[in-house]
């Protein structure tokens, strides 16, 4: 989920921990509203086939992107830090009636997973928040965060990072300087490839897009999707990829 643009760093984190503490019901009816024409995963399958593959996704949150793995990978372990954000996940990933996942409570710096065991290793809307949570050192914890990754993945596996490229625009851009640096630093420093996907919003209605907007977004967002009186709110993503053994 893209990154709020009108609150300062302080509040941001505390915004974002508390949904992820407290409010991840309202969390995943946001998410079950994102990518309405399905383009995340048709962009993930073209970097890598997904098709019988063994995956270990960091900061699954409420098993968004985990659900669409499980219709075609052999496996997928799914791992974050919040409980209740799990507990989510567990409640949906049980009616889609698939059983080719696990969920693991795990910090995207120190994760409980064996070495050389994943095709794929990805992460959405997590490893961003590092630049927000942490300015002091957040070159140090993304350099642990992708080692983790490089550490799980097998020889020949494939890196996969899903950011925001901004919420309520049509055309891709960080939305703010510093993610911007942290994009920067995934490709010149760490050598990953760069491609962007439209992942629109599409409420049931106004009230909820007011109501899903404003909760996670802020009242800035919320009050220009309410003003255009429109049920469909443009998001662009950012999708980085880094195959190993190359």
């Amino acid at each position: 989920m893209a990154l709020l643009l009108n609150r300062n760093a302080t509040s941001m984190t505390d915004h974002f921990k508390n949904i992820y503490v407290n409010k991840a019901d309202l969390y995943e009816r946001l998410v079950a509203r994102e990518d309405q024409h399905g383009n995340l995963f048709s962009a993930l399958n073209d970097i890598r086939s997904m098709y019988g593959i063994d995956v270990v996704e960091f900061g699954a949150g409420t098993g968004r992107v985990t659900r669409l793995l499980s219709v075609m990978v052999n496996y997928v372990w799914a791992c974050d830090l919040a409980p209740a954000m799990l507990g989510e996940a567990s409640n949906y990933l049980e009616t889609t009636g698939m059983e080719n996942w696990s969920l693991v409570q795990a910090d995207n710096q120190y994760m409980p997973i064996v070495s050389n065991v994943a095709d794929v290793v990805v992460e959405g809307w997590s490893f961003g928040h590092v630049i927000g949570w942490h300015p002091e050192d957040w070159q140090a914890r993304t350099d642990k965060m992708l080692a983790e990754m490089e550490r799980i993945a097998k020889p020949d596996g494939t890196a996969i990072l899903i950011e925001t490229m901004g919420t309520g625009q049509r055309k891709p851009q960080p939305p703010t300087d510093d993610l911007a640096q942290l994009y920067e630093y995934w490709q010149t420093e760490h050598g990953f490839g760069y491609r962007w996907i439209r992942t629109d919003y599409q409420f049931a209605s106004i009230e909820e897009a007011d109501e899903l907007t404003r909760f996670f977004f802020g009242d800035e967002l919320a009050d220009s999707v309410v003003a255009s009186g429109k049920i469909t709110l443009p998001e662009c993503t950012g999708i980085w990829w880094k195959q190993y053994g190359e």
